[in-house]
């Protein structure tokens, strides 16, 4: 490549540079707020205890699949049991 090609291509470079939007971010005190998060319970909790310390769910679904998974779902979470133990649980 020559010289006048490779001065050519840095001042398309530093062009491209020069030509960047800036981006506005919010300050800290301008971010908005985010929502509390939920408590969700814990991975290898029982049914009994998620049902104790959560209250019944809004919906159970049946056991699909070796092994039974099953699902329930509260109003701000869905709570995924193998047997009767959590192994997952997700904020909606």
């Amino acid at each position: 490549m020559s010289s006048k090609n490779l001065l050519a291509l840095a001042l398309l470079s530093f062009g491209a540079i020069a030509l960047a939007d800036d981006v506005a971010m919010p300050s800290a005190n301008e971010a908005p707020q985010m929502a509390a998060p939920v408590k969700l319970p814990p991975r290898g909790s029982t049914m009994n205890s998620v049902e104790a310390a959560f209250g019944a769910p809004s919906q159970r679904e049946p056991a699909v699949g070796e092994p039974p998974i099953t699902r329930w779902d509260y109003p701000a979470f869905v709570v995924y049991f193998e047997h009767d133990k959590v192994i997952h649980s997700v904020v909606k």
